[in-house]
Order: structure tokens, then sequence, then C-alpha cells
């Protein structure tokens, strides 16, 4: 029996803190009414000082195995999808599968800046469809607050948080339909974290010139989403067959409302069909897609049978997307 990748658990977690609009107006140049209009953004939750990655990632992974039925032995694999993990090594995947007790797992961490959870998940279906493995756990956590540079006008758009999915086989047809993904390196100058790897490593210099913080180009990623993010959703539509009007809900990565309302309409999907909770949680990078569903899910968005489509786009410049039908 061909099989694909079915997701039977969802989980999330974001950090208890909150800053909102009118806390940002106190730090940084800027205003609420300036942060609403441009990215429709009122608040965001910051991790707290004791807590990195893997925390959020244990706390968002806990609800969805138990949701699964699933015990931490029986997992083949965890895959973070993460560009803020808690060191540059070990993976945060390692640290999350001590602490989880998973001692039969293998695990990574996956990079692909805000499109890393839909990447991931397109990695756990090849896993499962091939036979290598029939359990994973598959995370998209990132903690931006950490590397925003709170000086500057852009550390409105960022937040913190995780989302966790586990996924088993299924037949064919019920879980994930298809997956798309993509690359412009000639784009990553444009949202890049120049310090701290091998080209420029930590150093005085580094830190005086604030290379340790996000940089961005804001139209030209504003471009590259919206054009991307269209692109990947419907080759994965026509990988499987179907068209924006089959889809029962559409799940797009929550950079900004401006960049979200572009793909939704030029997919002619209607407002109703699309997720969107930006304006409480902010950027979350690699996280907006699995909190996303973990809250559509909890709150009746999302169905048993329901046709989902996700479609992201980040750092590399990567895009990628996921067609499935939801499994719970």
């Amino acid at each position: 029996m061909t099989r694909c990748a079915g997701i039977v658990g969802v989980g999330a977690y974001l950090p208890e803190k909150v800053l909102n609009n009118l806390d940002l107006e106190k730090i940084v140049d800027t205003s609420d009414e300036w942060i609403r209009t441009r990215t429709g953004m009122w608040e965001r939750h910051v991790i707290a000082d004791d807590q990195a990655a893997s925390d959020l990632a244990y706390n968002a992974s806990k609800p969805a195995l138990e949701m699964a039925g699933l015990d931490t032995l029986d997992l083949d694999a965890i895959i973070v999808a993460t560009v803020t993990s808690d060191y540059l090594f070990p993976a945060t995947a390692c640290l999350l599968q001590d602490r989880l007790g998973a001692k039969n797992a293998g695990g990574f961490d996956l990079s692909a800046g805000c499109a890393g959870f839909a990447s991931a998940l397109s990695v756990a279906d090849a896993y499962i469809r091939s036979g290598m493995m029939e359990n994973l756990l598959v995370l998209g956590v990132d903690v931006l607050t950490r590397i925003t540079d709170w000086t500057d006008r852009d550390c409105v758009l960022f937040g913190d948080g995780a989302g966790a999915v586990v996924l088993t086989p299924v037949p064919e047809g019920e879980g994930i339909l298809a997956s798309f993904l993509k690359v412009d390196g000639g784009g990553g100058v444009h949202l890049i974290q120049p310090g701290g790897g091998s080209r420029h490593p930590a150093s005085h210099e580094t830190v005086e010139k604030r290379m340790h913080y996000i940089h961005m180009s804001g139209q030209d990623v504003f471009k590259g989403a919206v054009r991307g993010m269209v692109e990947a959703a419907l080759a994965v539509l026509e990988k499987a067959g179907y068209t924006p009007d089959d889809v029962n809900l559409l799940v797009p990565h929550q950079a900004n409302i401006r960049i979200i309302e572009a793909v939704r309409k030029r997919l002619k999907i209607p407002p109703e069909r699309a997720f969107v909770n930006i304006e409480r949680q902010a950027n979350t990078s690699a996280a907006t897609i699995p909190v996303g569903f973990e809250e559509a899910h909890r709150t009746g968005r999302l169905k048993k049978g329901d046709l989902v489509c996700t479609t992201a786009f980040g750092a590399g410049f990567a895009w990628a997307a996921n067609l499935l039908r939801w499994c719970i």
C-alpha cells in the first residue's frame, strides 16, 4: 500500500511575556498606528531570560505527543526547523531528544528561515513514504527577539514561539499530498544575520557593527515573499491536481498582513478561508505555520478531511509549500 505522512498530533507554546505596540513606542521611534497599518501586528510574545529555543520546543512537543498517543520511545526522528538554536552546535533537536527521553530517535536542525517548517514537513513526508521511518516529531521554533536590533524600527516585526506536529504513516491521499521547495541564494543578502558564522566570526568589530542582529531590506523581502509564496502554493496544488477553489484553509507564514493579503488575493482565496493570527503573535519565523495549525485545530477552523495549503518565504531566499488532508 502506498503511504504518506499524516499529522496526528499538534502542539504549540508561546512565552508568557507579551510586548504590545504601546510598549514598543517607548523603545523605538514608532507608533501603534504605523505598526498596525504596515504590518497588522498589535502584540508579540517574548521569551523569558532563562529560556531558549529548546525550552519552547519541549513545551510545544508534549501536547502534540499526547494528542497523537505516542510514547517518546516510539519516535524515529526529531526535526527542528529553526535559525535561533540554543547553540551553533549541538543541534536543538539533540537537546530536545534528551529532554523528552526519546532514546531511539535520530534528529537534526533544519535551517530555511521562515520557510523552515514547510521544508521540514517535506523531509518527514519523504522519510515516511520511503518506509525508512514511521513516527516523526517535527517542530518550527524561533526566538527572533534574541537576534533583533531594538534600535531598529523593524524590531516591531518579530516574536517568539514554537509549534510541533507528530507525523505517522497514513494511506496516500489522507496526509501530505504534495510539497514544493525552492531557493534563490542571490536574495540572501536582503535577509541575513551577518555575524557569528565562519564568514564573520564573533569579534569586537562584529559586535560594534551590530552584525549579530537581523539585517533586512524590507522592499526586496516583500516582493520576493509575495511572488514566492504564490508560486509555491500554485505548484503544490497543481502537483496534486487541485486548484485554490478546493482549499478549505490556507495557512500562510505570518510575515506581514500586507504580504498575506497580497498572496491571498492573487490566489483568489476568500478571507474566511485564510488563517491569520499575526495581530497577536507577529512573525515567529519557522513557528508561524505549526502554531497556526494548533490554533486552527483547537478553535474548529480545521476539521478532519479538510484540504490545507501552507506557503512560506524566508531567508535564503527560500520558499516552500505543502498541500495536505487534515487527519485529526
